[in-house]
């Protein structure tokens, strides 16, 4: 089911939403709507996380997948080419959103049903109504510009 668009999150912006997540060596991280792979080869590449990625749209996940096959990521990082709904996020530690406020109010139940006690949820731009968030960062991208601006929210399952 397509819930957002394609929108690919700055590279310094995931660097601080991973930072923010305390993401560590080891721990299982997945991104929801993955696009161009860029966060879960960040994730994997400069946190030594495990890395898994959904996306619904084939020409993302195959951009993705050369991605991960020039860095050499290939037994750190999978994508998986379906639907978020469909992915089992039990074993997550750290979920990555950059989807929007109606598509993390369709995602929120799914969230809550199946991931475990302490897994962290970072979310760029967008919050999750009904939920309040740890931490809430307004990111400046660029501080010579002092913008454009980013709200990250960090969530951690009770």
């Amino acid at each position: 089911m397509f819930i957002a668009p394609f929108v690919a999150t700055p590279m310094p912006v995931v660097r601080r939403m991973l930072e923010l997540a305390e993401l560590k060596p080891g721990e299982t991280f997945y991104d929801l709507g993955s696009g161009d792979g860029r966060t879960v080869i960040m994730a994997a590449r400069d946190f030594g996380a495990h890395a898994i990625g959904i996306e619904l749209r084939e020409d993302l996940v195959k951009k993705a997948l050369n991605s991960i096959q020039e860095f050499g990521l290939q037994n750190r990082v999978k994508i998986f080419h379906g639907d978020i709904f469909d992915a089992n996020l039990s074993q997550a530690d750290v979920v990555f959103l950059y989807l929007t406020t109606s598509a993390n109010e369709k995602v929120k139940p799914k969230l809550e049903a199946e991931l475990k006690p302490g897994a962290r949820i970072v979310s760029h731009d967008y919050e999750i109504v009904g939920w309040r968030p740890i931490k809430v960062d307004n990111f400046c991208e660029n501080p010579k510009l002092g913008y454009p601006s980013h709200t990250i929210y960090l969530y951690k399952k009770k």
